[in-house]
């Protein structure tokens, strides 16, 4: 591509000629150059765009699994929470309860001649019997200590003896009854435990 003003310029010869092709084809190079490297700057972006974008694909699916745990957990725990209010839900009637089944039974311990309080000590007897059932069905049962292992978990020992005539660790005579919920304890049995 030969320019007017050279044309014009200069006679034209072979030197001249191939001159101008030499620093077209330069041209012409860098041009290519310019082109091939503008290809790879594009690639390397598109590239960097991509891995940046999987990374945050990446980061959300751990984020979505994180939540999708803790959702997970919180559902569990609202159901295990659930589950014991429904399975201890007499806990509360069976503690003001307890307080009259200890009344009933000092009640029931006096002893007397006469044929009314026979029969009164009678009916207060089928009351408590009743109300010991009712318990029962809700799984609320007294705990059984006399003769049995101290367990500090279902017992409170607010004495201890020396007896010979019974292991260590064993108890003697319970002072107040304990009574659990199906495997909670309520109240713990007061007693006595041989040394």
């Amino acid at each position: 591509m030969v320019t007017e003003e050279r044309k014009n310029e200069q006679p034209v010869n072979e030197e001249t000629v191939e001159a101008i092709f030499a620093e077209e084809d330069v041209q012409v190079e860098q041009a290519n150059e310019e082109e091939a490297v503008a290809p790879m700057d594009e690639l390397q972006t598109a590239t960097a765009k991509i891995e940046e974008l999987e990374a945050k694909i990446e980061e959300m699916d751990n984020k979505y699994l994180r939540l999708q745990a803790d959702f997970d957990n919180s559902r569990r725990r609202a159901k295990l929470d659930m589950e014991a209010a429904l399975k201890y839900r007499a806990q509360s009637l069976a503690g003001d309860l307890i307080q009259s089944l200890d009344n009933f039974e000092r009640a029931m311990k006096i002893e007397s001649d006469h044929e009314e309080t026979k029969s009164m000590l009678a009916g207060m007897d089928m009351i408590y019997k009743g109300i010991v059932e009712a318990l029962k069905k809700e799984g609320i049962e007294a705990i059984e200590s006399v003769g049995k292992e101290f367990d500090p978990h279902m017992h409170q020992a607010v004495m201890q003896v020396q007896d010979d005539n019974v292991d260590s660790n064993i108890i003697v005579e319970e002072f107040q009854k304990g009574y659990k919920l199906k495997d909670r304890v309520i109240r713990p049995s007061m007693v006595k435990v041989s040394e």
